[in-house]
């Protein structure tokens, strides 16, 4: 009898623990504010709108960030949380940048060429001040996933588009899969065949570095398409910095 009331005690004792310490933050409010999120066209670009005005409207993205910025950050112990973890930061942060400032017609109108929008603070996590710079590469890209350039969003047109549903760390690898896919087949912002040579975002220009330890810009980019004939590629793909949702009147 005394053998079994410390194996329950000694279990209850786990489960406690486990709740306590759970890594995955509750994500609910989020997942609300995302209903936000709608196929789309802007600029004669295909993407996911996101209502802007309804955000500032009905309070879910409020909700999403009290909820993100009192999650203990001590409590993500590997990669895959750390990583899932701050890709819903990053968006959700980039679109409170927007909410906050609404209307705008670019994400850009908020900084200048002196103090850009990405040093800019953005809220704060656990007690932390933070920017979306500090996010992206202090925190984000040292990770060493360049997967994270399809994932995070910087409200902008020519972004990867912004994911209807969280990221976690128990789907992540999947989750960023189908976003590269995803990206890769529009051929208005991600990857375009052309006769001579095959267009690609800027983006690979910008972190081109980012894949080096997978192979390179190409070797990763055919690894996802490797339907793409024998052509050169050439970041010249147009960047959009318009606000990715309905234009501001």
């Amino acid at each position: 009898m005394i053998l079994m009331k410390r194996l329950m005690l000694f279990t209850a004792l786990l489960v406690l623990s486990f709740n306590t310490f759970a890594a995955e933050p509750d994500w609910s409010a989020y997942a609300e504010a995302l209903k936000s999120v709608s196929p789309g066209t802007k600029n004669d670009v295909k993407l996911a709108l996101v209502d802007y005005q309804v955000l500032k409207e009905n309070g879910k993205l409020e909700a999403a960030y009290q909820q993100l910025s009192s999650f203990p950050v001590k409590n993500l112990s590997n990669k895959k949380e750390k990583l899932a973890f701050y890709i819903n930061a990053y968006n959700i942060l980039a679109l409170k940048m927007v909410v906050d400032h609404w209307p705008l017609d670019s994400i850009k109108d908020v900084g200048s060429l002196i103090s850009p929008v990405w040093g800019k603070s953005a809220g704060s996590i656990d007690g932390e001040t933070v920017s979306l710079d500090d996010i992206e590469n202090k925190i984000l890209r040292p990770l060493g996933e360049p997967r994270i350039h399809f994932a995070i969003v910087c409200a902008s047109v020519s972004c990867p588009d912004l994911r209807n549903t969280p990221y976690t760390a128990s789907n992540l690898n999947a989750q960023l899969d189908e976003q590269i896919q995803q990206f890769l087949s529009n051929a208005d912002k991600g990857l375009r065949i052309g006769d001579e040579s095959i267009q690609i975002s800027r983006i690979f220009d910008w972190f081109g570095k980012d894949f080096k330890p997978v192979g390179g810009v190409e070797a990763f980019i055919r690894r996802y398409r490797s339907d793409l004939p024998q052509l050169p590629f050439k970041e010249s793909i147009n960047y959009d910095w318009d606000v990715n949702g309905i234009t501001a009147k």
